[in-house]
């Protein structure tokens, strides 16, 4: 059994550091020494306008506010509006969080961004409370217990969200063009199974990830070993299924793209600053060398899930097959303030092995499989990174080529099949791709004899036995 305990949070985020601080003057100065060229240092006009309202609001405001949360408010507003995952938590905040990590909280099983002010689910976790009650991609959280969250920022919204375990919160839903319901949801601590496999027809696995968690890298290397216990002759095929998966942590997701690769670059970081510069690699062998890989991937694969479909795109491991992935590549740094709460920044972005930023445009699948409408999600379109307020543009790849967008001289053959192309075009679809954002299947379908999808990876399999780096037959 997978034990992460995940109760719910503002996206799906990789913390890569934590640098303590002794104080606020320590991290002013920090601040202050990066700010170079046209962009000046803080100015003590600036410091002084800041100090000035602060004094005008407490001085004439209809009702007192101490110094301390409009402080926090400041914080949290300057931190908001750099980019949807950039956040200020305070002290308790920040505690509560912690907290979180071990399990002290009960919550819900959902991963949430905004969308203009209000809170939008990415994905729910499988089998949690918000997954049992119906929550699905794509709905907007408009309430909370009677209370409207337009404008009340992420963190404020987990708090409220996140309680003892085995009492309710009333979240009021706005889906696609319905009108608003409410749905009540009971709070637990959240341990799912993050791993989840079986056995095909004609020897062919199937493993499900339903989030990037502690427990993942060892559950999926059980999961293989046992489906290899039962294949007859040996496995002919697998299906890795990302779908509906919101990502988590990071090492997890390089020690599940290792197990396919076996050596090699995973993921690279790359951010401002030298320090925030990183290759993560592999060092472990395969465990289904030879083997033919369909990895499933949808517009709720995000994060963690990208990262390992962008390894095995990249490196000709597996056919990527589905549609679009979320888009979110950046990485958040938490920077704890000694007394004074957290800073979650953003300060790096991910590439895959061969350079390309998954920020805001995601993972295109080798092979389009859109889900037949009485399959999807209700509402039309899920939310995309790229759609999020703030939300950065996609950089480019580290080589100067662009970023995640395919190249229109691929030699496409044909919608549903693979160009042969030797480059970089060579991971898209050409015909169709502007079609890839269509919305995700239902939780409840997923691994069923009713997943279209996938039963499009087992016929890609069946039509492509010796397949084993992502290139369609010809």
């Amino acid at each position: 059994m997978q034990k992460t305990r995940l109760i719910i949070v503002g996206a799906v985020l990789a913390v890569i550091a934590a640098l303590p601080f002794a104080d606020y003057s320590a991290v002013a100065r920090n601040a202050q020494s990066a700010q170079t060229g046209s962009q000046g240092k803080l100015s003590t006009t600036d410091l002084a306008l800041i100090g000035g309202i602060i004094q005008l609001v407490q001085r004439d405001y209809v009702h007192p506010v101490d110094s301390k949360t409009l402080t926090d408010d400041a914080l949290k507003g300057m931190l908001n509006r750099l980019d949807p995952h950039s956040d200020y938590m305070n002290e308790q905040e920040f505690r509560e969080t912690q907290a979180d990590i071990a399990g002290k909280f009960g919550g819900l099983g959902i991963q949430i961004s905004s969308q203009n002010g209000v809170p939008k689910v990415i994905a729910p976790i499988a089998d949690t409370p918000a997954d049992k009650a119906g929550m699905q991609p794509g709905d907007l959280i408009v309430a909370v217990n009677g209370q409207s969250t337009q404008g009340m920022g992420l963190t404020k919204i987990v708090r409220i969200l996140r309680g003892d375990p085995g009492t309710k919160v009333t979240i009021s839903v706005l889906r696609g063009n319905k009108n608003p319901f409410d749905v009540t949801i009971t709070r637990s601590i959240i341990q799912v199974a993050s791993v989840k496999s079986k056995m095909l027809a004609n020897n062919v696995g199937y493993a499900r990830i339903t989030e990037f968690g502690e427990d993942t890298a060892a559950d999926f290397k059980k999961a293989v070993e046992g489906l290899k216990g039962q294949a007859n002759g040996g496995l002919k095929g697998f299906v890795l299924d990302l779908r509906n998966d919101p990502g988590g942590l990071l090492t997890a997701a390089v020690a599940i793209g290792g197990d396919f690769l076996g050596s090699g670059t995973v993921v690279s970081i790359r951010g401002r600053n030298p320090e925030d510069q990183h290759v993560y690699k592999s060092n472990g062998s395969e465990l289904l060398a030879n083997v033919p890989v369909v990895v499933l991937i949808n517009g709720a694969s995000a994060s963690a899930s990208e990262i390992v479909a962008g390894a095995l795109q990249d490196r000709k491991r597996g056919t990527i097959m589905g549609t679009q992935s979320f888009g979110k590549g950046s990485v958040q740094t938490v920077i704890p303030l000694n007394g004074h709460g957290a800073l979650r920044l953003t300060t790096a972005l991910y590439y895959t092995p061969s350079g390309r930023s998954i920020q805001g445009q995601g993972i295109a699948p080798n092979v389009v499989v859109e889900v037949p409408k009485e399959q999807q999600v209700e509402g039309g379109l899920v939310l995309r990174e790229s759609q999020l307020q703030g939300a950065f543009a996609n950089p480019g790849s580290i080589n100067g080529k662009p970023g995640a967008k395919p190249n229109d001289k691929a030699d496409d053959k044909s919608k549903g099949q693979q160009s042969s192309g030797t480059g970089d075009e060579a991971n898209f679809p050409k015909e169709g791709r502007e079609n890839n954002f269509s919305s995700p299947i239902k939780n409840e379908l997923i691994a069923t004899d009713k997943d279209a999808q996938l039963q499009a990876a087992l016929d890609y399999l069946q039509k492509n036995p010796g397949s084993t780096t992502g290139a369609a037959a010809q």
